[in-house]
């Protein structure tokens, strides 16, 4: 059955209410975003997407465009205020910001022309968001950014603000998030982290599930397993893989861009689970658990189930706190938030921003060379954020807060001074 998806001519913007509450008993900095926007058709007011700029206190919301046909304002909400945190956290001049773009990624997958039209169509819609800057996310690459930043300069007249789009492909200056793994390069730094942090886990032949096979769970894949981590699962929206005694990281690879993504793998599995039974895989016995997909993969439905000993968040918004603490302080597995260990392709993206615009910094990074520059900017700012929370757990003389908690208060902190040491 082919599905086919007829464009809009054009893409609007329309500002919507931010929803903060008046009149509550309890007034925090999570009651609601800055800005939401709805981008849509202006012939049929159909919806095509949205964008939320959560906080710019530090400086532009800076986040990533997720394209997915189901994607929703309150998923689009949840993804920024995680951009919040994460930008805060790492010490970086950028506030939280997050869009959706609401299209069937097969779709766009298969026909690369209707894609590129669909995202300049959106890059038009996004233009005068100025307080938003946009990156990749899951669906959007850095030849999709380069169409963005391309559009952005065709459109920008004398006089206006300068208006950007980071994570374009290393060939024109740019960052590229996805071609470099960087957000797995924070996964790896929290996996090292924790072989200090805990004398019995080590990373070689920790048997570890990969739950995203996509960009991030892919590299994330390759780094553990060059470290002697045994990747026993590994799934994609197509299929779930399990082999205790490792899969083929290589075959993988090799298949996940194909059509039908990892259900052409042909290597040796224990259990194989359909796209309706995907999440039975995150049940699978293991060592380090790293969700890399879509929000809410450990919930109370399924956290009594769950077996082992670590989780990386390599996605956003994985899993909540309430969840997080049942698996804490009753089941005794530890997760690390998402906006502390899955950091580095943001950082990239700020590190590229920064170099567009100073040149002096520009220098610096070309000296080292963009990529050492990056994996070390990022393998030092995971892993001492991980052990300032540590530190901080330690010292907490209740003995009832998790990982995710101490997170908060540090990014929360961090963005209440927002001019705080930068760490680039």
């Amino acid at each position: 059955m082919t599905i086919s998806l007829k464009l809009p001519k054009k893409l609007t913007i329309e500002i919507l209410d931010a929803g903060k509450p008046e009149g509550r008993f309890s007034e925090t900095d999570d009651n609601g975003p800055e800005q939401i926007v709805r981008v849509l058709d202006p012939e049929n007011v159909r919806s095509w997407g949205y964008v939320v700029v959560d906080n710019t206190r530090r400086g532009p919301g800076l986040g990533g465009i997720r394209l997915a046909d189901d994607i929703s304002v309150d998923e689009v909400k949840r993804l920024a205020r995680a951009m919040t945190l994460k930008n805060s956290a790492s010490c970086l001049p950028f506030g939280g910001g997050k869009s959706g773009l609401a299209a069937d990624p097969r779709v766009l997958k298969s026909d690369p022309a209707l894609k590129a039209d669909l995202v300049a169509l959106f890059a038009e819609a996004l233009f005068p968001l100025t307080q938003y800057v946009p990156a990749p996310d899951m669906g959007i690459d850095e030849n999709d950014v380069q169409l963005i930043h391309d559009v952005f300069s065709r459109l920008r007249q004398p006089g206006m603000q300068r208006r950007s789009a980071a994570g374009r492909p290393v060939q024109n200056g740019g960052i590229p998030i996805d071609q470099w793994g960087l957000t797995a390069h924070g996964l790896m730094a929290a996996a090292v982290a924790l072989e200090s942090r805990f004398p019995d886990f080590r990373i070689k032949n920790a048997r570890t599930v990969i739950q995203g096979y996509g960009s991030v769970g892919s590299w994330t894949a390759v780094k553990l397993h060059a470290a002697g981590a045994t990747i026993a699962g590994a799934s994609d929206i197509n299929a779930a893989l399990w082999n205790p005694s490792g899969l083929d990281v290589e075959a993988l690879n090799r298949v996940r861009t194909l059509p039908g993504g990892l259900s052409n793998y042909t290597g040796k599995t224990e259990k194989r689970f359909s796209p309706s039974r995907l999440d039975w895989l995150l049940e699978a016995p293991c060592d380090l658990l790293v969700p890399s997909a879509r929000p809410d993969a450990i919930t109370s439905r399924n956290a009594d189930r769950v077996q082992c000993r670590f989780i990386l968040q390599g996605a956003n918004n994985p899993s909540n706190k309430m969840t997080e603490y049942y698996l804490e302080k009753r089941r005794n597995i530890l997760s690390l938030a998402d906006f502390i260990v899955n950091a580095g392709g943001v950082i990239g993206c700020a590190v590229e921003l920064k170099m567009d615009l100073e040149k002096e910094y520009r220098s610096k990074v070309l000296a080292v060379g963009p990529r050492p520059y990056l994996e070390n900017l990022i393998h030092d700012t995971v892993s001492r954020n991980i052990f300032e929370i540590f530190d901080r757990l330690s010292k907490n003389k209740t003995g009832d807060t998790i990982f995710r908690e101490e997170a908060l208060r540090l990014a929360k902190e961090r963005l209440l001074s927002p001019r705080s040491d930068y760490w680039m």
